[in-house]
């Protein structure tokens, strides 16, 4: 699989606390922010930067580096919510495209409900924030979604705090060339379509909706 998992003692702490469900809602989403900075980081190790000449110091002149790709920023609603502050305070000029996909009940399928995409791709690099991985069946539509827009796959990364190693190994079957970056990895996948311990429904969690 074109999957990176963030080994890092950091990410392992922090996603032991984002399981455990007497985690509240608040803290959750703090928890949700902080794992994104850290995948955010890895995942854009690879930009390219370009010069800024004739720029000044306090001391001296020097030439300094800006990016030199247009980023974007893709949340799944609603749960992707939960990912897009902590992308656009490293990436603060960002476009930000939100895709709303839910996933059906008794199929278990996605199904789309909105969209605005730009009639042409206006990013190079775009991050596609779904937080939590189960069958892979919304990032998949989602990343449809996406190319269809006209970006090509090598322009697209998923960010994701937690997937099941089924629905990781599904996603990266079905679109060689995506680079994935997930916080942690569970091997099983419920009858139910549940990632399993997983963390539960994250939208739910992150906006305090559970029953």
């Amino acid at each position: 699989m074109s999957v990176n998992l963030l080994s890092h003692p950091l990410v392992a702490t922090k996603l032991s606390e984002l399981r455990d469900k007497r985690t509240h809602s608040s803290r959750f989403r703090s928890l949700i922010k902080e794992i994104s900075t850290l995948l955010a980081i890895e995942a854009s190790r690879d930009l390219q930067t370009k010069d800024i000449p004739n720029l000044e110091s306090p001391i001296a002149s020097y030439t300094g580096k800006e990016l030199a790709h247009r980023i974007g920023v893709s949340p799944i609603l609603r749960a992707g919510i939960g990912m897009t502050e902590a992308l656009l305070d490293l990436f603060p000029s960002a476009s930000v495209h939100y895709l709303g996909l839910f996933r059906e009940a008794v199929s278990l399928q996605p199904v789309e409900y909105y969209q605005k995409l730009p009639t042409t791709p206006n990013v190079d690099t775009l991050y596609l924030l779904d937080p939590l991985v189960a069958t892979g069946g919304t990032a998949m539509a989602a990343i449809s979604m996406l190319l269809d827009w006209g970006l090509k796959i090598e322009n697209i990364k998923l960010l994701s705090i937690l997937g099941s190693k089924p629905g990781l190994e599904k996603v990266s079957q079905a679109y060689p060339g995506l680079e994935i970056y997930v916080g942690g990895i569970d091997e099983v996948l419920s009858e139910k379509g549940l990632v399993v311990p997983g963390l539960g429904d994250s939208g739910d969690r992150l906006f305090a909706t559970i029953v």
